[in-house]
């Protein structure tokens, strides 16, 4: 069974970052999109934030492909609450470490169930930039959420999560779903993240999906 974690992008019912661009399609048999690099479901490559950082077709596609995966329950999280490590995500350090390097930290927090509503954009929790830099330490490669953002928009400690991960050479993938689904059907899972080459770009919307892994 594959799990789809991709929103659909549906100009109908779409949640965009402020300042973003958003979706329109014109025609019919062929047609022309017009939308963001991080428009619904997408990956944020490291030059997104850092100066120089790699663009999103320098990402090498077994970076992406067929990764081994841990689901993070943070449901029990209050809206705009921050998911810290000592308290949140220090249990699930061993497993991180045995998944071994290269391996996609997914945490769910349950906002995609709020998706193209007010609330998903403006009271998510978000994620504490000591438990960024700690998450990294681990091995984790790839860090996906169901919100739009790692960090809180026009927060008061501005862009640590992102600062954390992309300044290390990570990736970030935001506006997942499906992240229920995906943990019941095993606790050992692989992730693909499918983001289009676009050359020089700072991000792409992705095609996300995942599988319950062939355990030997």
């Amino acid at each position: 069974m594959i799990i789809d974690l991709t929103h659909p992008l549906d100009p109908n019912k779409l949640t965009i970052y402020p300042g973003d661009p958003g979706l329109k399609c014109y025609g019919y048999s062929v047609h022309a999109l017009s939308l963001g690099s991080h428009t619904g479901t997408h990956i944020d490559a490291p030059s997104h934030f850092i100066l120089n950082g790699k663009t999103i077709d320098e990402i090498p596609l077994d970076t992406l492909v067929s990764r081994p995966a841990l689901v993070v329950d943070l449901t029990h999280k209050k809206a705009r609450s921050k998911i810290l490590w000592d308290e949140d995500l220090a249990e699930f350090a061993p497993k991180m470490k045995d998944l071994g390097p290269g391996m996609i930290l997914l945490l769910r927090t349950g906002w995609s169930e709020r998706w193209a509503t007010p609330t998903y954009m403006e009271k998510y929790p978000y994620l504490d930039r000591h438990a960024a830099e700690q998450i990294l330490s681990m091995g984790v490669k790839i860090v996906g959420l169901d919100t739009i953002s790692p960090d809180e928009i026009d927060g008061p400690e501005g862009y640590g999560a992102h600062e954390a991960i992309l300044g290390t050479g990570g990736l970030i993938v935001e506006n997942l779903t499906n992240l229920k689904a995906l943990a019941e059907i095993g606790r050992e899972v692989m992730v693909s993240i499918v983001p289009l080459s676009l050359t020089g770009c700072d991000g792409s919307p992705v095609r996300a999906f995942g599988w319950k892994a062939q355990v030997q």
